[in-house]
């Protein structure tokens, strides 16, 4: 049965990746460049130990922001229909303090929001990201979102909506699936959010400074045995 169970898991991952990430993607005609948004915690200057790639499940985002105008890039339907989408690359720090919101006078222009505007559907997250996180690992915006960008792209994702509908799915088997679809990731590379109501809302994968992929030092998220729904507008 165990076998069985990872023949299944393993025949899920072998769908086209770009499936799981987006479809028909267009970049607006013309993004406007928001300002930096207040931030939301105080500026914390301190040693990178690690970094986090969040990939957010636009379908669940989405479920309830079809109609929100401020979401309506990624989730209208009109600029795409996206699947996983970069939340953020993040810098970790020891016992989870973090760097955050560090002083620059630089911003992302029209040109690095274009360019990463496939990855990430939204210039409000782009510059929200950017303000708290980036300003923390790079002086320049565009090499920020570049390497978030980079990473993002080197992972492949099972297919969603096959893995949606698995018996018995749990947190213990969207990581498995998650790491036969990246041979060289294991599965404790893997945390998961998990929404209370038991919808998946994001997959962090971490790495160490070198951005080698590593062991979640935090833990993965919830036991393997938790139940886990995915939503799916497919």
């Amino acid at each position: 049965m165990a076998m069985r169970s990872v023949v299944t898991i393993l025949a899920l991952t072998l769908a086209t990746p770009a499936i799981a990430q987006g479809w028909q993607c267009e970049v607006p005609p013309q993004i406007n460049v928001p300002a930096l948004p207040e931030p939301d915690a105080p500026s914390r200057i301190t040693p990178i130990t690690g970094y986090t790639l969040a990939a957010s499940w636009s379908p669940e985002f989405c479920r309830t922001r079809k109609t929100d105008p401020a979401h309506a890039t990624q989730c209208s339907g009109r600029q795409g229909r996206f699947g996983f989408v970069l939340h953020g690359l993040w810098p970790d720090g020891k016992d989870g303090r973090y760097p955050q919101y560090c002083p620059s006078r630089r911003l992302p222009d029209a040109q690095v929001l274009r360019r990463n505007f496939c990855t990430t559907p939204s210039a409000d997250l782009m510059m929200h990201e950017w303000a708290k996180h980036g300003t923390c690992m790079s002086a320049d915006p565009a090499a920020y979102f570049d390497k978030g960008r980079t990473l993002f792209q080197t992972l492949q994702f099972p297919d969603m909506a096959r893995l949606s509908r698995t018996e018995g799915l749990d947190a213990g088997k969207v990581r498995q699936a998650m790491a036969l679809a990246n041979p060289r990731l294991r599965p404790d590379m893997f945390k998961l959010l998990i929404g209370r109501n038991g919808w998946l809302r994001e997959v962090h994968v971490c790495y160490s400074r070198a951005f080698k992929p590593m062991r979640c030092p935090t833990g993965s998220g919830p036991a393997n045995t938790v139940p886990v729904k995915i939503w799916r507008s497919f």
